[in-house]
């Protein structure tokens, strides 16, 4: 007939498994974040009035309210503290000219650093919409899931994006990693070939 165990014995043998569960939780990075960086090489167009939709996270470091041509300016989203998300969301810039101060665009940049890198992985997508596109639900869905000509959208594992709109042509590359920086640039559409040299 086999003895029970003592209780001091199954309260040593539960501490033990228990530390070792800590340590090895530890181990497993959980905190996600995603820098954004802009940079405006635009010489006609300014980028203004910025909006943000987050579909889980929290902004740590807001884009500056302008981003003038020969400048750069940057943001910095985290996911909510002691939840299974990741951050995830859509920011927007106007595209305003700066000779005719108006509103003539609005560009995006759609980001998604899950929780789970076992099921799925790092996205990004940049674009160039109407003016009344909201920064919203709706454009995160859209530049997530769909596919069209107002934008292009890539896995950060993959190569570099490049979108080239009415307006002005977008850059972008995405760190694949679980703290992702992207870059963004945004310049002036080539309107002659010469141009473009």
């Amino acid at each position: 007939m086999s003895q029970m165990p003592n209780a001091s014995t199954v309260l040593s043998v539960f501490n033990d498994a228990a530390s070792a569960f800590h340590h090895i939780a530890d181990l497993i990075p959980t905190h996600r974040e995603c820098s954004i960086e802009i940079t405006n090489d635009s010489s006609q167009y300014i980028l203004s009035n910025p909006g943000v939709y987050l579909e889980s996270g929290s902004c740590s470091e807001p884009l500056p309210p302008e981003i003038e041509p020969s400048s750069s300016g940057k943001a910095l989203f985290t996911k909510t503290a002691n939840t299974a998300r990741g951050v995830v969301g859509v920011v927007t810039y106007d595209l305003v000219d700066e000779s005719t101060q108006e509103c003539a665009g609005k560009m995006a940049v759609m980001f998604s650093v899950p929780y789970d890198f076992n099921l799925y992985s790092n996205w990004y997508a940049v674009g160039v919409f109407e003016e009344g596109e909201e920064c919203s639900f709706d454009l995160y869905d859209h530049m997530y899931n769909n596919t069209d000509s107002t934008f292009v959208r890539g896995r950060a594992s993959e190569s570099s994006l490049s979108h080239e709109g009415e307006l002005v042509a977008i850059l972008a590359s995405m760190s694949d990693s679980y703290q992702p920086m992207i870059k963004v640039e945004v310049k002036d559409v080539c309107q002659e070939e010469d141009e473009c040299l």
